[in-house]
């Protein structure tokens, strides 16, 4: 398994383009992209790292990202909030990049251009 995976970044501010992001598999790149410490939410083949305290700071509601969330078939009870980090379940732990069918979903319904 490589040390970079590829991250599909939804940054809370609308102003703020979706990217895909190369990131190493330490634990400090996602907390430094999601500005704090992380929760993960996981479903089937795909995982979103979010700060596990964006309620309390609180920051800004990041309603491209609850939307995707949604839309792949997770049924939150909570707000989403702060920039969320999109990957891939990979094996033995190790996360991999995000996959083709979340990209190609986020295109659909944010207008980016992202899986090749």
């Amino acid at each position: 398994m490589g040390t970079i995976c590829a991250a599909l970044v939804i940054p809370c501010r609308l102003g703020s383009p979706i990217r895909i992001e190369d990131i190493d598999h330490d634990l400090v790149s996602r907390q430094v992209l999601v500005e704090g410490n992380v929760k993960a939410i996981s479903y089937m083949d795909w995982l979103v790292y979010l700060n596990d305290e964006a309620a309390a700071i609180p920051l800004p509601l990041n309603l491209r990202a609850e939307v995707l969330i949604r839309e792949a078939g997770v049924p939150l009870e909570a707000a989403v909030g702060g920039t969320a980090v999109f990957l891939g379940n990979g094996t033995n732990g190790w996360d991999a990049d995000a996959p083709v069918h979340l990209l190609r979903l986020a295109e659909r319904l944010f207008g980016a251009d992202l899986a090749a």
